[in-house]
């Protein structure tokens, strides 16, 4: 298989074993159609090596450990089993180690699919193949999503909650003057998250207690990330916001409404608004625009050409049905051309903005507060992330194009 790919399964029972050159840990996250656990009961690996219809099996250190999955014994509810590895020893990164996972058919080993994921370098954990239920048929894709991270970064993507290990807390002064407390080691020094040191309590065992004395835990660091929790958000150039608000399940169907108008009044100014889709590998899917208002089996849809500019509002929208996108669809961006060849020089206001299509709340709003004298711009992209979430960048960035055709190769080198 290849990163994206997917093939069915073809028995109830399998087992996904994931092999390298050294010794890995290998994990299962049983995860909801909102890409998170229900609990860290949800987290299947060495020191919970069974949850509903999920199990690991240890290779003993002479055979690569699995991941055992009955998809006809999950509870309701759940749509995906992903399958993550680490290096055991501490640190250790993927380069040069790029493991191999296989799936078989759990009764009679029968082979059904093989991944490596290719390009390896400062990975430390990795989400490598993935279970999941389309349709109602399970199948199984090649991922081959890194963290740099370590395990911890997979599970507290996928909601599972980790321990941090507490600093020493300082000695307070007494008299007589009583030793020091030996400070914190540097967080350089500290070993990743949930690689437990030979004879130490593994964190992991017990998903919320401590594994230390209790201290004061250090507040985590800043993300950075975006999201729709304090409501509509009007992003800068490069900026990237989470769709997510407020904990509610993921945003089904969004419109992306594209608006411009002349700088000139009394000239008309005829701009193309386009979407254009993309698998995992940067391949293009398709493109949906004013000669194409429906693709990928209608979850995308264009609502037709504008030829003027004039008049408030969005000039033309596209609504994207993300429950009903292809599995290998994993971004979107969008762009604006000038088929008549007029340059952004000539036009006021451009701006696009992401709405809910459920509610028409806008969520989302970017302004393309400066221009330059070229006949395309690439506005935004979705991409999807692989715990389900989709974000949005705003891009902003101008192409010499007049069609979306001319704008596919940089939209996919901008992914």
């Amino acid at each position: 298989m290849t990163p994206g790919s997917n093939l069915p399964l073809t028995a109830a029972r399998v087992a996904v074993d994931v092999a390298a050159p050294v010794r890995l840990d290998v994990s299962g996250l049983l995860l909801g159609a909102d890409g998170k656990v229900r609990s860290d009961d949800d987290f299947i690996f060495y020191n919970q090596p069974a949850g509903p219809g999920v199990t690991y099996r240890s290779g003993g250190g002479t055979a690569p450990d699995a991941i055992l999955v009955d998809t006809a014994a999950l509870p309701a509810g759940i749509e995906r089993i992903v399958v993550t590895a680490s290096p055991d020893a501490a640190g250790q990164t993927f380069q040069g180690i790029e493991p191999t996972a296989t799936v078989r058919e759990a009764d009679g080993g029968a082979v059904i699919a093989t991944f490596t994921p290719p390009r390896l370098a400062t990975e430390t954990a990795l989400v490598v193949v993935e279970i999941y239920l389309r349709n109602g048929a399970w199948k199984v894709r090649a991922v081959g999503q890194g963290y740099a991270n370590g395990l911890a970064g997979i599970a507290t993507d996928f909601g599972v909650s980790v321990d941090e290990e507490p600093a020493a807390p300082a000695a307070a002064p007494v008299a007589p003057p009583a030793p020091a407390a030996p400070p914190a080691p540097p967080a350089s020094h500290l070993p990743p998250p949930l690689v437990t040191p030979p004879g130490a309590q593994d964190p992991r065992a017990t998903f919320g207690a401590p594994v230390a004395p209790p201290a004061p835990a250090a507040p985590p660091a800043p993300t950075g990330k975006i999201n729709l929790d304090k409501g509509r958000v009007s992003l800068q150039k490069n900026q990237t916001v989470s769709l997510v608000k407020g904990g509610r399940p993921l945003l089904s169907q969004v419109k992306m409404g594209l608006g411009w108008e002349p700088a000139y009044r009394g000239k008309d100014i005829d701009l193309d608004a386009s979407v254009i889709a993309y698998g995992p590998q940067r391949n293009h899917l398709d493109s949906c625009y004013f000669g194409k208002l429906t693709i990928l089996n209608g979850s995308i849809r264009h609502s037709g050409d504008n030829l003027t500019g004039e008049g408030a509002g969005d000039d033309e929208v596209i609504t994207v049905d993300l429950g009903r996108l292809p599995a290998d669809a994993t971004g979107l961006v969008f762009t604006v051309n000038s088929f008549s060849g007029q340059k952004f020089t000539e036009v006021a206001k451009a701006y696009c903005r992401l709405l809910d299509a459920a509610t028409g709340e806008e969520l989302v709003r970017f302004d393309l507060t400066t221009a330059e004298p070229q006949t395309g711009v690439m506005m935004a992209k979705l991409i999807k992330q692989f715990s389900g979430e989709w974000e949005m960048t705003a891009m902003g960035e101008f192409v010499k194009s007049r069609t979306v055709r001319g704008m596919v190769k940089p939209a996919a080198q901008s992914l």
